[in-house]
Parts: structure tokens; sequence; C-alpha cells
């Protein structure tokens, strides 16, 4: 069966794309089939995978408001190693269209039905935000995998977001878990850091993976290129960190 994943944080900037991008590919690396699917507005995970997400035929916005099926949209990536549904822009009016659709809440997770066990894992690199797209996100996917920049403010948002997680399992997606929480962006020079993994880890016990991703200049240039860390710097600091984080991943899932 293939497994479906949701990226989520409503707060931006925490690495979220990154970790789906990366740990895709170190997935893929080591032998599994994996689909990324964007569906970010901002088309962010798009971009960095090398795709100019403003001369698309097609993209996820035609699978979700025209409904054409996701094997039109799915394009092969080969330097990561997978296949990518890809966003654009038009997806950005995708939250008004979808408010007149019946069933709004489960596009996506139709769209995704119809290449069940084609992957072993999707992966669904969300907004941040918690408005229409996220909710289809969560209502689609077997569990959710939640970022966390070790800075202080991102400790705020998480409250509402496990509120969201939770409501969308009550009413929209009983299968519906939190995975893991994985902590970013960490700076070892800070003790703000430290102390956010140390609360996140007090509030979530069990549910925080042990791999901790370092701030890294190398994974913010990746994407420049078109390129994931694993091709891009594979020696560097945040790639071995993604590349534990993959091996952590699979013991959990497998």
């Amino acid at each position: 069966m293939t497994r479906i994943y949701a990226f989520a944080n409503q707060k931006g900037g925490v690495g979220k794309t990154t970790t789906a991008i990366s740990l895709a590919a170190y997935l893929a690396a080591r032998g599994k089939k994996l689909l990324l699917v964007d569906i970010d507005p901002q088309a962010n995970a798009t971009s960095s995978l090398g795709v100019d997400k403003n001369h698309l035929p097609f993209s996820i916005y035609e699978a979700l408001i025209q409904q054409m099926p996701l094997s039109q949209i799915v394009m092969p990536i080969d330097k990561a190693g997978l296949e990518l549904a890809p966003s654009s822009p038009s997806l950005a009016g995708a939250t008004v269209e979808l408010v007149r659709v019946p069933e709004r809440t489960h596009l996506l997770r139709k769209a995704l039905a119809t290449l069940d066990k084609q992957y072993d894992y999707v992966f669904v690199d969300a907004p941040p935000s918690l408005g229409l797209l996220t909710v289809n996100a969560l209502t689609a996917t077997h569990g959710v995998i939640i970022p966390v920049q070790c800075e202080y403010l991102s400790l705020e948002g998480l409250g509402q977001l496990v509120y969201t997680i939770n409501l969308v399992r009550r009413e929209l997606n009983p299968g519906l878990r939190i995975t893991g929480l994985i902590m970013t962006m960490y700076d070892v020079r800070t003790k703000i850091a430290q102390q956010v993994v140390n609360e996140v880890r007090k509030y979530f016990p069990e549910k925080v993976f042990s791999t901790i991703i370092p701030r890294n200049v190398r994974l913010s240039e990746a994407p420049s290129y078109g390129e994931t860390i694993l091709t891009y710097a594979p020696k560097s600091s945040g790639a071995l960190a993604y590349e534990a984080l993959a091996k952590e991943f699979l013991r959990r899932t497998d």
C-alpha cells in the first residue's frame, strides 16, 4: 500500500519544503518509489527541483479544479530519482474556486486514489497556512510530518496546527496521525535552539525525530541549482543529517 504523508506547518520559513524534498531524495536513493505532490501556490518544491512553475502545460491545479488525472500531470525528476506533481501560480486562486466545489476537502484524496500502489511513498508539500489546500492535504494523508524551526516563535503556532489536525481527524480523516516532528535549522551556538528542542520533546514525547537538522548554507543553496542536497553537497552537514533522518524515518514507518 502506498503511504501518504503531508508536510505541514502554517509558519513559513521552517524548512518544510527542504525537508520534504531532501527526505524524498534520500528515500529514493535507497530504492523507494517516491511521488512529491506540491500543493503550495508558491510552488517552492516545484522550483527547487528545477521546474519552471510559470511554463507548465498542467499542474496540480488542473487535478484539483478540473479533475484531470494525476497521471497526466506527474513528471519525472531524474536528478532526484523521484516524480513530481508540480504546482503553479494558478493554484493561488483555487481556494476561492473550491468554495463552490462539492466535497471540496476531498479533492486531493480522490486524485491520489487513482495512483494507489504505484508508489511506496507520496509526500505532499502543503502551503504555510491552515486553509483549504492544507485541509485537503490532511484529509488525503495517513500521517503528518511537522518541521519545527529551532526558534522560540516556532512554538507559538504548534498548538493551532495540532488543533486543526485533530479537527480533520474527527470530521474528515479518522486515520490521520502525527507521524513525527522534525527539528530544523538548529544553531548549536544559541541556547534558545536547545531550549526549543527540549520544549517540543516535552509536549510531544516519542513524536520528535532524534535526528536534528542543522542550519546549513548548502541546504539553502541547493534549490537555486535545481538540485537536492544529496546531489549538490552530499558531504555537507545538512546532507548527512537528512541521510540520517531517512534511515530513522524508515525504521519508524517500514
